[in-house]
């Protein structure tokens, strides 16, 4: 009986401090401040400013102290909830198969495999589970963020063009050319008929170099400049170390390009990039095309789509057919049907892999194989391939993404502190206040 009684008592007892233990844990994490419709636990703020001490530690830096820590990450917290509240409302998630595609860029960006990423997480002292669901809120809240500030982004052409000019200017500081010159001395005091006699030469120059005559042995010969014996090679010349007449004309120039004649009061001078460095110069590949497309449907399967391009292919190779004639009546792509199928010069890169790859193997005027592709069935013909510079495009491209992330980020900061004021924040904690 009185053992009886004792287990009881030791029952109760391991009952009360099992209880009281709740009571503790649950106190712990209480609820720190509320945002909305949401809120900000203790363990959360604690969690944060564990994170930022230990980061601080392992790369030696200074911190503030604790209650300003813990301001911050308040602060943090705060706008997290915000944001995820409104990806809610927006209907914003991230799968499963999207949050472990984004893990396995990070590991592959770090060189290392997922089981070296997970031991890696896992000795900086989070599971492996807590990580998924922080890079889950990241893509979230970095999703909600560029739908909200995306379009509150607006960018003009003369911003654009004012920092191409920059940038163009900022590379013209670091290019250098190496040029080669030639100069047809003109007298001093000439006249007209003396003048007309040196352009007629420098003329000639130009025309023998166009035709592939060696540049050294033309100067060597031919030029009157201090580097003629030197078959007129100026050497290695920064934009602005050079005349001005020369900077000028050989601005957007490639290497080997032949220049001039330039007039001066000294001649007419014929310039060669022999040479350039620190010279950005953007060359893309682009084709003109022309396509039949047939899709398969109910009516017409995709076997005998396939048999019907096979049919117009045999025909428009033994020239029984005109191709522009057969899209116009079979073509379902009604935006180039209309135009015999003609797409236009474009990088090839725009089209679909499969269209993109028919495409690359084919020769001018040559036809595909019929070629499946998600829109259906494509009857090509290469017009004509073009190598096109799009190095000022390039130039433009890079403008606005600059101007872009300067104003996307200026924007972010306006969106989250408008959308922070808006908001209904109550802090619990009285020393947060």
């Amino acid at each position: 009986m009185k053992y009886r009684l004792l287990k009881v008592s030791l029952l109760s007892v391991t009952v009360v401090f099992s209880m009281l233990a709740n009571a503790v844990e649950q106190s712990l994490d209480k609820v720190s401040v509320i945002v909305d419709q949401g809120v900000v636990l203790e363990s959360e703020i604690s969690d944060l400013v564990d994170g930022v001490k230990q980061g601080a530690i392992a790369q030696g830096q200074a911190l503030p102290s604790d209650r300003a820590l813990r301001t911050q990450a308040i602060e943090r917290l705060i706008l997290k909830s915000l944001q995820m509240q409104m990806a809610e409302r927006m209907g914003i998630q991230i799968s499963d198969p999207q949050l472990e595609q984004t893990i396995g860029n990070i590991a592959d960006k770090d060189n290392i495999s997922i089981d070296q990423l997970r031991k890696q997480v896992q000795a900086d002292g989070l599971t492996y589970e807590v990580y998924r669901e922080k890079v889950r809120e990241e893509l979230i809240t970095g999703e909600v963020t560029r739908a909200n500030v995306r379009r509150r982004v607006y960018i003009t052409p003369q911003e654009i063009d004012t920092l191409v000019n920059l940038i163009n200017q900022q590379g013209a500081e670091q290019a250098e050319y190496r040029l080669g010159h030639i100069l047809i001395a003109v007298p001093s005091g000439a006249t007209e008929e003396q003048i007309s006699i040196s352009r007629g030469t420098a003329d000639k120059v130009l025309e023998l170099l166009n035709s592939g005559s060696d540049f050294t042995k033309i100067a060597i010969a031919s030029s009157s400049g201090p580097k003629a014996l030197e078959g007129g090679d100026m050497g290695w010349m920064n934009v602005n170390s050079m005349p001005t007449l020369f900077a000028e004309a050989i601005q957007g120039e490639k290497q080997e390009a032949l220049i001039g004649p330039l007039r001066s009061g000294a001649g007419f001078h014929v310039l060669k990039i022999l040479e350039s460095r620190g010279v950005e110069i953007v060359e893309i590949e682009e084709v003109n095309a022309r396509h039949i497309l047939v899709k398969p449907s109910i009516i017409l399967s995709d076997q005998k789509a396939e048999q019907m391009l096979q049919e117009f292919r045999t025909t428009l190779i033994e020239g029984e057919e005109d191709f522009a004639t057969l899209a116009k009546i079979h073509s379902e792509d009604p935006g180039s049907a209309l135009k015999g199928g003609v797409l236009g010069w474009n990088d090839p890169s725009i089209y679909v892999p499969e269209f993109k790859a028919a495409l690359s193997t084919l020769k001018k005027d040559e036809y595909s194989q019929p070629i499946r592709t998600v829109h259906g069935w494509h009857l090509i013909q290469l017009i004509e391939r073009r190598i096109d510079d799009a190095t000022e495009k390039r130039k433009e491209d890079r403008a606005y993404q600059l101007l872009f992330n300067r104003k996307f980020n200026e924007e972010t900061d306006t969106w989250l502190r408008e959308m922070r004021d808006g908001a209904y924040i109550e802090l619990l904690d009285k020393k947060d206040l």
